[in-house]
């Protein structure tokens, strides 16, 4: 990560494109570059349509405003607890855990996410742990960002432990794209904590595109299955990127054949920036009927929009 690529123009030459076609960072509300270049292998050379390309190069299309996209597309401002702790379900909290990722996903529904409240100090997050122990509906603690496991693992283990300490909580979830974009993260350390909290974890893996599982990812998601870890996977329906039926069979193949179960399909949250990337509620409605008739069931995610309010998730299909 301490060596990724932050500038545009080195990523279109490093991939044998012209330049032109991106923005620079002053020109995409401010959400700067970052591919770490473990994902290069996993881009076409030459090829400007690349769906792993896509996800990650700035688009000048991301400065126009549209109708309906906006900076807190799921108005979790009004869900903030506290800094860095959100509240929207009754049994559940989420720690915005870290402000940093391994990569900057163009449609992050966070871009524009105030991390500069984030946890950072000791007494920081005593705080928080202080509000989740009081918080006695709550089950399940979901670890966010940025990507929690751009922590390192000593402090993930203590974090755990203490976790571990309220005892109305039961379930740890991890949600992360570092062993897809990095696998190397999933080392001895991480598994070694992940067996050993009295909480059930849970490992939620955001990938896209089987393009973005080569061997060393198909690797560490393996580590994770064999340590006892249920892994799971979430996706977001991209325009472009893997809005046919063909490339999401093979992605959802690809999970399930490596024993993670496909759990979310996402439609894009309405994030300023993001707008070329939408694929229509119904377009994505008729592939998961597509994928139903050709995978079996436990290899189709659920197809869902996160209302900006409401109890839960709305499944569309």
């Amino acid at each position: 990560m301490d060596d990724a690529i932050t500038d545009p123009a080195e990523l279109r030459r490093l991939v044998g494109l012209p330049l032109g076609t991106s923005s620079p960072d002053g020109e995409n509300g401010g959400f700067p570059l970052l591919v770490p270049r473990t994902l290069l292998g996993r881009i076409r050379p030459g090829d400007p349509k690349d769906p792993v390309l896509l996800q990650v190069l700035p688009q000048t299309v991301e400065a126009i405003d549209q109708p309906g996209f906006t900076k807190d597309p799921l108005a979790e401002a009004g869900a903030a607890q506290s800094p860095g702790l959100l509240r929207k379900y009754q049994d559940r909290l989420l720690i915005v855990a870290s402000r940093a990722c391994a990569v900057h996903c163009r449609f992050c529904f966070r871009r524009h996410f105030p991390y500069a409240d984030s946890p950072r100090t000791l007494e920081e997050w005593a705080a928080i742990l202080g509000e989740i122990a009081a918080a006695e509906s709550v089950r399940e603690v979901i670890l966010s960002g940025g990507d929690p496991l751009t922590l390192d693992d000593g402090f993930l283990a203590w974090l755990a432990g203490r976790l571990a300490e309220i005892p109305h909580l039961t379930r740890l979830r991890i949600h992360t794209r570092l062993p897809i974009i990095v696998p190397q993260r999933v080392t001895d350390e991480l598994l070694t904590w992940l067996r050993a909290t009295r909480l059930t974890p849970f490992v939620v893996v955001h990938v896209n595109h089987p393009a973005e599982i080569d061997e060393a990812v198909g690797e560490a998601l393996t580590r994770l299955v064999e340590a006892g870890i249920p892994v799971l996977s979430q996706s977001v329906l991209l325009r472009g990127v893997n809005d046919r039926v063909e490339v999401l069979a093979a992605l959802f193949e690809r999970l399930a054949d490596l024993r993670v179960m496909p759990y979310y399909l996402h439609q894009l949250d309405r994030v300023a920036g993001a707008a070329h990337f939408e694929v229509p509620e119904h377009e994505g409605i008729n592939l998961v009927r597509q994928l139903r008739a050709r995978l079996p069931g436990y290899a189709v995610p659920r197809y869902v929009r996160q209302p900006p309010s409401g109890p839960n998730k709305l499944v569309l299909a």
